[in-house]
């Protein structure tokens, strides 16, 4: 759960403008498609913020799909985690949007981080995450350059949802692809 220092309605009124935007990530996130090399982003920019969820299989990260057992899977997780913590590094939004990173939750069961997910297959974990930008004019927004690819070595795609201003949309990005762009 994202907190911010935002009035309730206007969170109330991201989730109305949210859940309609997205059926199709509820379906999929309800039969919890796991791909490895895939990544699944869903960006919301409304108001003064932009809300990145991701979705992906742990392994996409890490190398692994479950607790670390070595030394060197304990520096692989602490490395990766360190790294997703930085997500102004890793997402960096439209300069005109004048974005500061707020607020990131990680959630993995099998890193100790959240809740074990009662439909998660033995030996397929996931890592989901969201994080929150702050803006002074995140309706300016018009793309998003996504360092993923480069910061690990496991995803191969990107498939991303966006609701903005301007619309929704779907795209992918493939490998070395870096910007995701909207617009109608």
């Amino acid at each position: 759960m994202i907190l911010m220092s935002r009035p309730l309605s206007t969170l109330a009124l991201t989730a109305l403008f949210v859940l309609p935007a997205f059926p199709l990530a509820a379906s999929a996130q309800a039969q919890h498609a796991h791909v490895h090399g895939q990544i699944k982003l869903d960006v919301v920019v409304e108001g003064p913020t932009v809300v990145i969820e991701m979705g992906s299989p742990l392994d996409n990260f890490v190398g692994f799909e479950r607790a670390p057992r070595t030394d060197a899977e304990k520096k692989a997780v602490d490395d990766a985690v360190a790294q997703l913590r930085a997500a102004d590094h890793l997402f960096k939004i439209d300069p005109t949007a004048n974005c500061k990173l707020g607020p990131v939750t990680l959630r993995s069961a099998a890193l100790g981080m959240g809740k074990p997910d009662a439909g998660a297959a033995e030996g397929h974990a996931d890592l989901d995450a969201t994080f929150a930008f702050n803006c002074t004019n995140a309706a300016a927004a018009k793309f998003i350059d996504i360092d993923l690819f480069n910061a690990f070595k496991g995803p191969r795609q990107i498939d991303a949802q966006i609701a903005s201003p301007q619309g929704q949309f779907k795209r992918t990005l493939k490998r070395p692809a870096t910007r995701l762009t909207w617009t109608k």
